[in-house]
């Protein structure tokens, strides 16, 4: 047969939305057949028959069927079916499911290579073939679709065109299973009412094995996924059973598999103590403000479509004038129908306009329904449906993720409109992440509320499922089966059926002989047991939830200092726990001690008997001693717990004694709560007084690094440097990488200085204290080579730069080893200039490194 035959055929039309409408794909399977349920449901179907025929002939075995009861389609209509990406569907008023136009192909061609659909409505009958057998075997790149009509009386065909009509008949003899105008026409009868829709799946896709994907010889009662399911798979994807009875949140359609009655479910219905919540977001608003922009540029380039096309009609209408030939008149009227569907497309573009103008005002308001499922408790998570077609389901949130006890076995439920959340063409994921993930955040939150609500965890989680029967401690094992626990469940939730008449939803009251009870396919009104509700004329009562409102916490100034000084209290006791364990001798010890230190002075520990030896007496008095401010007594800044001597063999002065170490102390940021640096204290003599503070000043100059409870007051230095004749530390100096030495001299200045390393002392006067060393480890890689002031420290208040030096005179600070922090980040240096002032001191001090080119290397500070 020649190509050029097809040339009077429909072809499907691709229109510009056709790339993203089929962006996406079918990855669930029973998505797809869902897709051929909805176009049930939105043609207002009572009831669809899901079945199949055995064709060994085929790919697969069988045919697929979807038989339904619904408005059907006319010729034109059915026609639409083949342009991609556009729906009749989308209107403002529409609350139908399908918006992309894609479903059925997509479905279709998801389950099996072709399909065929019969359609019945208004004394027509239309045949509506898409073979991609049929493409493949005669090598055609363009969608060519046959669609012969007949009348549904007579069954004689309604063409102007015999010879197109032979062409589609014998397409779909030759490549369908049906090969004669008979087995058509028998198809046509299966839809028994004046209306309905027959689609025909076959020549189905295969697994790797050879075998097709879907499983309809293990239960005759139902449509499964091939294989073994593995564990922990819940029902709804492994049985289409199952999938399709929660499908909609609100069944009106009655759905057979294999002539057997699905069961569907109103989920809010099928749980213990349901419960809603009303919940209101601004976001809502930000999306519906979008959506009103894309409408209006929709509508305005609509509007100026249609008025082009009436232009042109026009003007071909004027321009023939009296000329009545018939190419004439068939050319106009071409036209001119073209500008009234042009038209009639922005007529329905402005209503959408309109309606999305009128939805923004209004408010966006979502209903959370939070039950327990006493059923199988393992099946828990939310249900998010779309326009009442479920898109996502069992997803954990709020206290779920945690995989505790706590709301395990709660269902939640929410019906989300379009103009909330927008699915993707799949319909199994919203298409604005960002947007599902609030949602998700929020029910997590109103979850949360309802578990306390409910009260479960205050009387028993575990005596709580144990009085519904799940004794058995795995939480995936189902609930006994004893018929007094079957009754405890049945009692808590009624059963609720549709009937099949009138379709509407009876809440049935309980009786003992009603458990386990199994219900016809044919359920009716008048076999209910309440008198009220046993005839179809009675309206339908709505479920009576109570209302659940969260309680958000508001956490007072107050608390929050409560809370943090009871997390500062029990990081210091996880702190005085190790070091009563253990000792620092290495930079693994270090690593051991926790990260979160508080700076909170501990009590000093009683010596122990084996290393006593005197008090430490008060560091030298440095400054000008004023008037404290209404604080505790001073400390020095870091707090200083003795540990346990350590023993160090100096390697390099054979003839000096074993010396003690001396306890350590950590300097902790008490912002970051990170190490930063790790300080040796030192015994000095009896005669060293102990140093006071400054009065508080609001200069930015340089402060005294105080006791945490300081941290915020501002102190002025002192003019000039205190001496003093008493012994005093003189010099602190670095051994190696995890060692420190500490000198003492009598006769020297009260200052703290930092000799070089590459001058160590090699003797010692015979007045002078034994030496003392301990191991260190220092908190940052990048202040390795820094030494350890061990007197207390000057900070400045600088909103960019912290600097750390010892209080000594200010022109003696040249040369001084210190550490400056600069954004948070500590950096070494040396100080290269000092500055007096009347306000204070200011240092230069040239740094080792610093990050980048353009940061200058040096600063002034203070």
């Amino acid at each position: 047969m020649a190509f050029t035959n097809y040339s009077s055929l429909n072809r499907a039309q691709l229109t510009f939305e056709y790339l993203h409408t089929n962006s996406t794909t079918h990855e669930f399977l029973f998505g797809a057949l869902a897709e051929l349920v909805d176009n049930a449901r939105d043609a207002d179907a009572t009831r669809i028959d899901i079945y199949t025929v055995p064709r060994e002939d085929l790919r697969g075995g069988f045919m697929l069927c979807f038989l339904d009861d619904g408005t059907g389609m006319d010729p034109s209509e059915a026609a639409s079916v083949i342009q991609f990406g556009r729906s009749s569907k989308r209107t403002p008023e529409s609350i139908q499911i399908g918006q992309y136009g894609n479903g059925l192909k997509s479905g279709s061609m998801r389950i099996g290579k072709d399909f065929i659909l019969f359609t019945k409505k208004d004394d027509t009958m239309t045949c509506l073939f898409m073979s991609r057998t049929f493409h493949e075997e005669e090598g055609i790149d363009e969608v060519i679709v046959p669609l012969p009509t007949w009348n549904s009386k007579t069954c004689e065909p309604l063409t102007d065109n015999m010879e197109k009509f032979a062409i589609e008949t014998e397409l779909i003899c030759k490549y369908s299973p049906f090969h004669s105008q008979k087995d058509v026409m028998e198809q046509f009868h299966k839809i028994t009412g004046e209306s309905g829709t027959l689609v025909i799946i076959f020549n189905l896709k295969l697994m790797d094995s050879g075998e097709p994907e879907l499983d309809v010889v293990s239960d005759a009662k139902d449509i499964q996924m091939a294989g073994t399911p593995p564990e922990g798979m819940k029902p709804e994807r492994h049985s289409f059973r199952a999938y399709a009875a929660v499908l909609y949140i609100d069944p009106r359609m009655r759905i057979f598999i294999h002539n057997h009655k699905v069961q569907t479910k109103r989920l809010s219905c099928c749980l213990y103590k349901p419960r809603m919540y009303k919940y209101t977001s601004n976001r809502f608003k930000t999306r519906a403000e979008q959506e009103v922009k894309k409408a209006e540029h929709m509508a305005k380039i609509a509007e100026e479509k249609a008025r082009e096309a009436e232009s042109k009609a026009r003007a071909m209408e004027s321009r023939l004038g009296d000329d009545l030939s018939r190419e004439s008149r068939a050319a106009l009227r071409q036209v001119q129908n073209a500008a009234i569907t042009i038209r009639r497309e922005a007529d329905v573009k402005k209503r959408i306009k309109e309606a999305k103008q009128r939805a923004l005002k209004e408010p966006k308001e979502l209903n959370f329904i939070f039950g327990v499922n006493i059923e199988q408790r393992e099946l828990d998570g939310m249900f998010v449906y779309n326009c009442s077609r479920l898109i996502k389901m069992y997803e954990k949130v709020g206290p779920q993720l945690e995989g505790g006890a706590a709301c395990g076995g709660v269902l939640g439920v929410v019906d989300v409109p379009y103009l909330v959340l927008e699915p993707t063409h799949n319909k199994q994921d919203f298409a604005d992440a960002k947007e599902y993930k609030h949602l998700l955040k929020a029910m997590g939150e109103h979850l949360a509320q309802y578990w306390k609500d409910i009260g479960i965890a205050e009387k028993g989680i575990a005596k709580f499922w144990d009085e519904f029967g799940y004794i058995s401690a795995n939480w995936n094992q189902p609930p006994s089966s004893e018929l007094r626990y079957k009754r405890r469940r049945a009692m808590e939730i009624p059963t609720t059926i549709q009937c099949d008449l009138c379709l509407k939803w009876r809440t049935l009251p309980f009786q003992l002989s009603a458990v386990n009870k199994e219900y016809p396919n044919t359920w009716v009104c008048r076999m209910n047991s309440d008198v009220e509700q046993d005839k179809c004329e009675a309206p339908e009562l709505k479920q009576k939830l109570p209302i659940g409102v969260l309680k958000k916490e508001v956490v007072t100034q107050e608390e929050k200092k409560k809370h943090l000084s009871e997390k500062i209290k029990l990081q210091q006791e996880k702190l005085e726990a190790l070091e009563k364990i253990s000792t620092v001798r290495s930079s693994a010890d270090i690593k051991k001690l926790p990260l979160e230190i508080s700076t909170r002075p501990s009590e000093p520990p009683v010596p122990s008997s084996r290393s006593l030896r005197p008090k430490s007496p008060p560091l030298p008095a440095v400054l000008k001693e004023v008037k404290p401010p209404p604080t505790p007594s001073p400390r020095i800044s870091n707090a200083v717990k003795k540990t346990d001597s350590l023993r160090v063999q100096n390697s390099e002065r054979a003839s000096t004694s074993r010396a003690h170490s001396q306890p350590t102390a950590i300097k902790t940021n008490n912002t970051t709560k990170n190490i930063s640096k790790i300080v040796p204290t030192v015994k000095s003599s009896p005669s060293i007084s102990k140093p006071s503070f400054l009065q508080p000043t609001r200069s930015s100059k340089p402060t005294l690094l105080s006791s945490p409870n300081l941290k915020s007051s501002k102190f002025v230095p002192a003019k000039k440097p205190v001496r003093s004749k008493s012994p005093v530390i003189t010099s602190v100096r670095k051994r190696t990488s995890q060692q420190i030495v500490v000198e003492e001299d009598e006769e020297e200045e009260d200052i703290v200085s930092t000799p070089k390393p590459e001058k160590p002392k090699r003797s010692k006067p015979a007045d002078m204290k034994e030496l003392n060393e301990v191991e260190v480890k220092q908190a940052k890689a990048s202040i390795s080579d820094s030494h350890v002031s061990l007197e207390p420290l000057k900070r400045t208040d600088s909103p960019d730069a912290d600097v750390l030096v010892s209080t000594k005179a200010a022109q003696k600070d040249k040369g001084l080893h210190v550490e400056v922090r600069v954004n948070k980040e500590w950096f070494t240096g040396r100080v290269t200039a000092v500055e007096s002032g009347k306000l204070g001191v200011r240092w230069k001090v040239k740094f080792d490194y610093v990050p980048t080119d353009t940061t200058p290397r040096d600063r002034w500070v203070g």
